[in-house]
């Protein structure tokens, strides 16, 4: 194993049994950079997700597993440059969990070497990378959501997966606009326009970033003919709906890149059966050497960020693979008002008011104490509205709460 040098680990001041940490230092009330608290509102819009996600994939016959926060370190890992590190006491260097992909690999191996095939299996967690990257918008602990569809490959395979990301998107409540693209379709067409490897890595970034200017500039310093570099400019072109196929089939010259067009026009047919319409962006390239065909992203209006990503790729052995994960901090953030809907709390004077509120389908909390006009200040800073005493349900006012508070003393 690759021995980690100090650096590359996170230094740590644990406090001394001498030293006390009052409420208002910086060290009791600050937060690294890239993590934050989680305040009530959101903490129920992100469960609410958490938990009708999972229901539905459940009910797409997706059964959950869950998976260690804890791996051992691996330079091999797709994102090992990224993962936070740390030595145990064995002196073994373990790492943070980053992704969850290379995770349900590890597991599919150890526990479904065999299958059956196809496995379908859902997650949901933590995540921690050590840079921020922009990306991520800038967290470096967040939380997914994701489904794997194991060992089956081809255009009904890829068309489930895209079914149900759309329904997840759905059951959460937001219109969402699923993009499609082909990474290995990008590599083709620079392929058989006969650029070499070192020139096609130099490309790749550009062209997913669609930056016109920095093509030329890499053209320029490559040497790339004028008419291949019209072609890199076209291919960041290659964005709408069923039609931008049709531009596709133009540029591909070779049997891979005519394949990745048939694939894609097959896919279409296929999710517009199941009534999920698709938009093409076929200049993504990003992690084309990691994506073994189409990949997919899902945005809302009122971010520029994907809530959700996938692709298709090939687990360690070559055994296909294909999934998706959800952002739950960025899917909880445009969720429409009012979800999730809740029931009304009410302050309850007794444990019997609690119990007959609750089973009326209501939320109580219970008085702690008989003074009723420190009640009373309480469910107005809640903005509670009403409060019950047995099965007495009344509203909030300033003599019915006193009266109740003196009757239950």
């Amino acid at each position: 194993m690759r021995r980690v040098s100090a650096p590359d680990l996170p230094s740590c001041s644990p406090v001394s049994p001498d030293e006390t940490l009052s409420p208002g230092s910086p060290r009791a009330t600050a937060l690294p950079a890239g993590v934050r608290d989680v305040l009530p509102a959101e903490w129920k819009r992100r469960e609410h997700l958490r938990q009708h996600l999972s229901s539905l994939l459940r009910s797409w016959g997706y059964e959950g597993v869950d998976l260690p926060a804890l791996e051992l370190a691996d330079p091999a890992h797709p994102q090992g440059d990224h993962a936070f590190k740390l030595i145990d006491s064995g002196g073994q260097v373990l790492a943070l969990r980053s992704e969850y992909t290379t995770a349900l690999g590890r597991l599919v191996g150890t526990h479904f070497p065999s299958g059956p095939f196809p496995l379908r299996l859902h997650y949901g967690g933590r995540l921690w990378l050590r840079t921020q990257t922009s990306e991520l918008g800038r967290l470096r602990e967040f939380n997914q959501v994701g489904a794997e569809l194991i060992g089956v490959t081809g255009v009904q395979a890829d068309t489930e997966l895209l079914a149900l990301a759309h329904a997840a998107l759905g059951q959460a409540g937001v219109q969402a606009q699923l993009e499609v693209g082909f990474p290995g379709f990008v590599d083709a067409v620079l392929t058989d326009a006969g650029l070499t490897e070192p020139v096609r890595a130099a490309l790749h970034d550009a062209i997913d970033r669609k930056s016109g200017a920095d093509l030329d500039l890499l053209a320029r310093r490559h040497g790339v003919p004028a008419d291949v570099t019209r072609t890199l400019h076209s291919l960041t072109e290659l964005y709408g709906g069923p039609e931008v196929l049709a531009a596709a089939q133009a540029l591909a010259r070779g049997v891979r890149a005519e394949q990745a067009v048939a694939h894609l026009g097959a896919v279409h047919a296929a999710a517009r059966g199941a009534e999920v319409d698709l938009l093409f962006d076929l200049g993504v390239s990003r992690r084309y050497g990691y994506y073994t065909g189409l990949t997919f992203r899902a945005y809302v209006e009122g971010i520029n960020q994907p809530v959700l990503g996938g692709g298709r790729y090939a687990l360690p052995g070559g055994l296909p693979g294909a999934g998706f994960a959800i952002g739950l901090e960025r899917l909880a953030a445009v969720l429409p008002a009012g979800v999730p809907s809740e029931p009304e709390t009410v302050l309850a004077l007794d444990f019997a008011g609690a119990a007959a509120a609750r089973a009326a389908g209501l939320r109580a909390e219970l008085a702690w104490t008989d003074d009723g006009a420190e009640l009373r200040h309480f469910a107005q800073a809640r903005g509670l509205r009403r409060w019950v005493q047995g099965a007495d349900l009344r509203d909030v006012t300033p003599h019915a709460l006193t009266s109740g508070a003196e009757a239950r003393a």
